[in-house]
């Protein structure tokens, strides 16, 4: 780091970089390069075989990349990060990394569609069983765990839901039975720290609130460096087995003397490199101008957020609102438990008239996008029912929280007098 500062505005600008070595240039370069130039041919066949560490080729390391992954582990606390081609390649990736056919997974049932479909449709394809557990009582992933449970995972701020999770709750069953929590935290940038909370590792969409401006998608997954993989062997031999693929390395033992990444590490060095998920570096620079401003785009979505939330609460063509700020009972406590300095820039609310009523909403807004992405400095909207969540069931939908009526704004940066115009413009034509 730069500045060793532990204050997530300091760190955004910051971590990871103070200028280019070669021409001192403040911002980060963009290396748009494919490969890199080995010193010898001692050197490159060091670097294949990990006995030190440098680039070797794009697909699996890139220096624009690197910046951003030690940017966003210093603003998580975390030891290490790898970038990769989307939010659900972070997801996918994180849980590959430990688990493989056979094993299971437990995860909340609150989760964006398209996290949904990864889980009760592709992963089984591979033999990897997801589980789902309410986590309305904690208590529903211990009794979800065998020896076969590889990892929990969960949504800090569950995109349609908006009931934050119980992070450290159920991070302690995992932590006591050697199982860690996996964190998607895309909504929830700068907002809560999971890892401080007994989370294991953040898997991430950058596309979302780190890009803040809706032109680049990537993902992030970063490890906390606090989970002992070695103290739990059987249940993790991803990690703790020879590996083939490199000689017959045991992770948690051949990466021990550069600290606890070996979750890191493989995925970097296993999947990225065999499976190709790669971010493209341009993609790495524009997520880094991005999170440059993620602490102060964040408080105005919040701000905006709670008047949006309090304008619908108090409509009469509204029959519900889901958001923290409004919630109450143990919904609220972890709201105001995990989030800090806002409930965040999601706001949902309910329709009366089911599909036809919010089709009818989205069609009416003029200022509002409607797009397939939250956490734009736009404000945007969609109707899950008959988009991201559309492959769901009619139960599978109330269970995700996106029953048929159900609209979910993203609010932006603009005016708080425009965003309520256009809401209320929309509402009237329904």
């Amino acid at each position: 780091m730069s500045s060793d500062s532990i204050n997530a505005e300091t760190i955004v600008l910051h971590a990871g970089h103070r200028a280019d070595a070669t021409t001192g240039a403040v911002a980060v370069p963009i290396y748009q390069t494919s490969s890199y130039q080995f010193d010898s041919t001692e050197h490159a066949a060091n670097l294949f075989a990990l006995k030190e560490f440098g680039n070797i080729y794009t697909r699996i390391m890139n220096p624009t990349n690197d910046v951003l992954e030690k940017r966003l582990a210093a603003l998580e606390g975390g030891v290490g990060a790898l970038a990769v081609a989307s939010g659900q390649a972070a997801s996918a990736m994180a849980i590959q990394n430990i688990a493989e056919a056979g094993d299971n997974i437990v995860s909340s049932t609150d989760l964006y569609g398209g996290t949904w479909n990864l889980f009760a449709n592709t992963l089984s394809t591979m033999g990897i069983e997801v589980r789902f557990a309410d986590p309305a009582d904690p208590e529903n992933f211990r009794k979800a765990t065998d020896d076969k449970t590889r990892a929990y995972y969960a949504e800090t701020l569950p995109n349609p839901k908006l009931e934050v999770f119980p992070i450290a709750e159920v991070a302690a069953i995992g932590r006591e039975i050697g199982v860690p929590l996996i964190m998607d935290h895309t909504a929830a940038h700068g907002l809560c720290r999971p890892f401080e909370h007994g989370a294991a590792i953040i898997a991430s969409s950058c596309t979302k609130y780190i890009g803040g401006h809706g032109n680049s998608i990537g993902g992030i997954v970063i490890d906390s460096g606090t989970f002992d993989w070695e103290a739990h062997k059987d249940r993790f031999p991803l990690l703790n087995q020879p590996d083939p693929s490199y000689h017959g390395a045991v992770w948690t033992e051949a990466v021990k003397p550069l600290g606890p990444i070996a979750f890191i590490i493989k995925l970097r060095v296993t999947l990225l490199r065999d499976m190709g998920q790669a971010m493209s570096p341009f993609n790495a620079f524009l997520f880094l101008t991005g999170l440059e401003t993620l602490m102060l785009r964040q408080e105005r979505h919040c701000e905006n957020a709670a008047k949006v939330a309090e304008f619908l609460d108090g409509h009469d063509k509204v029959t519900r609102v889901i958001y923290p700020g409004v919630m109450t009972g143990e919904a609220r406590r972890r709201a105001d438990a995990y989030l800090k300095g806002g409930y965040g820039g999601l706001v949902g609310f309910e329709l009366p008239g089911g599909m036809a009523a919010g089709k009818k909403f989205i069609d009416a807004l003029a200022m509002f996008y409607h797009v397939a992405n939250i956490g734009d400095a736009r404000s945007l909207a969609i109707h899950p029912a008959s988009t991201t969540h559309s492959q769901l069931s009619a139960e599978e939908l109330a269970a995700s929280g996106a029953p048929e009526g159900y609209v979910r704004l993203s609010v932006g940066l603009e005016h708080i007098d425009d965003i309520l115009a256009d809401l209320s413009q929309a509402l009237d034509a329904v």
